[in-house]
């Protein structure tokens, strides 16, 4: 029979008490969400973006949760990398770096036949270089985390453009899509090199939430979007908020090298049907 404990009580299983974190792009949209997120679950949180008014303005708003820290820095910049990592080490000191959000993105959109290839370098690189980038910078301080029961965890994410073509923003967003998909096997890869050194790497795949990236989008073309997923609607902030919880939390502590899509069914889904309009 297997053995029980009190782990099995849901507030032990999804808490982030204790526990330090780095979210980056984390002024605004899901990563100001998944901040919050982890901030009201106890978690010391320390965000990164690259402007020093939203960075302040975003520590305004989170500081009502919990103890929330900000730092303008660019990801994609080596100079920024090392100084948010020493600043890192500075605010968590023996306790080294529980979790990682690399949640900063970059994307474009336009025809193939006018896709610049400095925007695609741009996108690849925000997307997937800095990613690699920053969790090899961080490495040590992650280690410092991580115990045998309770890893250390990366959550990187994704998108669910990087499971699927997308179609309803109408115009072609092919460095976004490649980015992600590689983003996602990137996140596998990480998995089975950190795993034995007490380290998780998961990503989320999310779908269409309210944020600065996906709100003109959404504006424009909000009725199709809502039906191309099977549930007929966006998402809500709790509900990538949770699907984070669960990865960083006690819960999570055995899952490694997934990509979790939280999108409602679109990447499956191949779009409202006509047939089923009258249901």
């Amino acid at each position: 029979m297997a053995k029980t404990t009190s782990g099995f009580e849901v507030p032990n299983l999804f808490s982030a008490a204790g526990k330090t974190a780095v979210v980056t792009g984390g002024s605004s949209g899901l990563g100001l969400i998944m901040a919050e997120a982890l901030l009201r679950g106890g978690a010391t949180v320390l965000i990164a973006s690259r402007k020093q008014s939203k960075c302040d303005e975003a520590q305004a708003y989170l500081s009502a949760f919990g103890d929330c820290f900000a730092l303008a820095a660019d990801v994609t910049v080596a100079q920024h990398r090392q100084a948010l990592r020493d600043y890192a080490a500075e605010l968590f000191g023996s306790k080294g770096l529980s979790i990682l959000v690399n949640n900063a993105g970059a994307n474009w959109g336009a025809s193939i036949e006018q896709y610049p290839d400095d925007a695609f370098a741009k996108v690849m690189n925000t997307n997937v270089n800095s990613v690699f980038s920053l969790t090899r910078d961080l490495l040590p301080l992650l280690e410092m985390a991580a115990n045998e029961l309770n890893p250390a965890r990366v959550v990187n994410i994704g998108s669910m453009d990087g499971l699927h073509v997308p179609i309803v923003q109408r115009v072609p967003t092919f460095a976004y899509s490649a980015s992600k998909a590689a983003l996602h096997h990137l996140t596998r890869t990480l998995a089975v090199d950190l795993g034995p050194r007490g380290i998780t790497v998961n990503a989320i795949a999310p779908g269409f939430f309210h944020s600065k990236m996906a709100d003109h989008v959404l504006k424009e073309y909000g009725d199709d979007i809502a039906g191309d997923s099977p549930l007929g609607r966006c998402g809500e902030p709790e509900e990538i908020a949770g699907a984070l919880i669960y990865l960083v939390s006690r819960a999570g502590a055995y899952t490694n090298g997934i990509v979790l899509p939280v999108d409602g069914g679109t990447h499956i889904s191949k779009g409202r049907r006509d047939w089923m309009e009258s249901h």
